[in-house]
């Protein structure tokens, strides 16, 4: 799949893939060993020492704790490959289901690098977005607009 793209650019679409159809191993599969992923970059909620997810098991749970428990739509806006990375403007729309017609929904506007090593595994996964800007902020929605939204 994506054979006929950019090595780095095809990871990244790998990645939506396997994330957007809940592919646990393949999505792990992607990385290199040592490939860490900074999402976003610097200390946030998701990464309190601002350090990113190094290493296997680190990824592991990034996957558990923030992928498998949303719905997430991953919009590509635009991609430029270059070298072996690429860097796509992307909108992220994360959704997570509270059960009784309600989820919390969060549209995440930013832009997101992979870099590939010369097997075409994941080296680096990094998220440009900023916590405190209003349009990526979590707001309740009713499961009747996220249905429209998500997948």
């Amino acid at each position: 799949m994506f054979e006929d793209e950019h090595p780095a650019r095809r990871a990244a679409l790998l990645s939506r893939e396997y994330v957007h159809s809940k592919n646990r191993e393949g999505w792990l599969g992607l990385y290199a060993e040592n490939a860490i992923i900074e999402d976003p970059i610097g200390v946030s909620v998701i990464d309190p020492e601002g350090k990113g997810h190094r290493g296997p098991a680190a990824r592991e749970a990034f996957w558990d704790n923030f992928i498998a428990p949303a719905n997430i739509h991953i919009d590509i806006l635009d991609s430029y490959a270059a070298g072996k990375e690429v860097a796509n403007h992307v909108v992220l729309t994360v959704t997570i289901d509270l059960g009784e017609g309600k989820a919390m929904q969060q549209k995440v506007h930013g832009v997101f690098t992979y870099e590939v090593d010369g097997d075409g595994k994941l080296l680096a996964l990094r998220g440009y977005w900023e916590t405190a800007d209003p349009r990526n902020q979590m707001a309740e929605v009713s499961s009747d607009e996220t249905g429209r939204e998500a997948g």
